[in-house]
């Protein structure tokens, strides 16, 4: 018999499991806690729970961690892991300092099947869907190896944000998504702030509302082109989903938050950072009260399509971000972390070393 990984579970789905193994919801609670907020993956170290109940787990389940491929720490101290997940593939996972928060990027999937032409993770194609447990895994090592690291007081988080911004299209495993991110959200698990849990989507309309109806994170729309044409040329849904249907997606999605949608632009030299472009993405953004975070280019090497991209000069990027600020859109440079260990943003790609 195969054992249950209670990685696979949000407090719901864990008080289910026990539910049906005759124990109470205080019980499956206290579990849940041993897992997430101490980071115990071992039983018999779970002193308050019943010793019928430890039996029960240890003939039944695991706390079944990823095993850690490599890891690799930048001198601004990014550190990204490279996680098996089985198969032949590996997923890699992000953390980034900073003075104010520490942020952990996720993957949802190995692979991609967006197929961006500018990021590294579609050169490598898509293999599978990450479980929920496979996604949990990774805050789960990263939090509790940074506490322990750090030797961080009981209480004291490493982890303040986490961005759905890894390897993958996250609304497009939702099934699996979604319990991962009320565990992260729980204050029984990680006590996250919803507004400080995003997911980041290439624009796949649909799952915009879905997810605004399911669950209370803050959410981020990977545009990157000001017009349909250009878009579809440097994302493949955006052949599916034009940008008006991405942005009132994002209207309903921002109605019911309260907060600002972020919008996503990378910068690519002689591709879509042109003084025009600015003025037609300050259109498109118009009155919104949305953010436009404004990234630099990571090369990757040669696109899908043979195309080598370079990222935008600094005149260029200042006078993109000034023509924004002039028609009073909200606009911030996000700063690339990691980049010589290919940490920075669209550079994972499941590389040991």
């Amino acid at each position: 018999m195969s054992l249950a990984n209670l990685l696979d579970f949000d407090l719901d789905g864990l008080a289910a499991w026990c539910a049906a193994r005759g124990e109470q919801r205080f019980r499956a609670t206290q579990l849940f806690r041993w897992i997430h907020q101490r980071g115990v993956a071992d039983f018999a170290a779970m002193t308050d729970l019943a010793r019928s109940l430890r039996d029960k787990l240890a003939a039944e389940a695991e706390v079944r961690a990823l095993p850690v491929v490599s890891e690799q720490a930048s001198a601004d101290g990014t550190v990204k892991w490279l996680f098996d997940v089985g198969g032949g593939n590996a997923v890699e996972t992000v953390f980034i300092p900073e003075a104010d928060r520490g942020t952990l990027c996720v993957s949802s999937q190995a692979g991609c099947a967006v197929g961006c032409s500018f990021c590294s993770t579609g050169h490598q194609g898509f293999s599978r869907n990450l479980t929920t447990a496979e996604i949990t895994a990774q805050l789960w090592h990263a939090e509790h190896t940074l506490r322990r690291r750090l030797q961080l007081a009981d209480g004291d988080r490493a982890i303040t944000n986490v961005v759905m911004m890894g390897m993958g299209e996250p609304l497009q495993n939702y099934a699996a998504l979604l319990p991962a991110l009320r565990t992260m959200l729980d204050d029984h698990g990680y006590g996250l702030s919803r507004r400080r849990v995003t997911v980041s989507t290439s624009g796949v309309g649909p799952m915009i509302d879905r997810l605004r109806e399911d669950c209370p994170v803050a959410l981020a729309v990977s545009l990157h082109a000001p017009d349909d044409a250009t878009r579809a040329r440097l994302l493949p849904p955006g052949r599916r989903f034009a940008i008006a249907d991405i942005l009132a997606a994002a209207d309903r999605f921002q109605a019911s938050r309260g907060r600002p949608v972020t919008i996503q632009y990378c910068l690519l030299k002689g591709v879509n950072d042109a003084p025009e472009q600015a003025r037609q993405l300050a259109d498109v953004v118009g009155a919104r009260r949305m953010h436009v975070n404004l990234l630099r280019y990571n090369p990757t090497g040669l696109s899908l399509r043979g195309l080598a991209y370079e990222p935008s000069s600094d005149a260029a990027s200042e006078a993109f971000a000034a023509g924004l600020r002039s028609r009073g859109v909200v606009v911030h440079f996000r700063r690339s972390r990691g980049p010589e260990i290919d940490a920075a943003c669209g550079q994972l790609r499941r590389r040991a070393g």
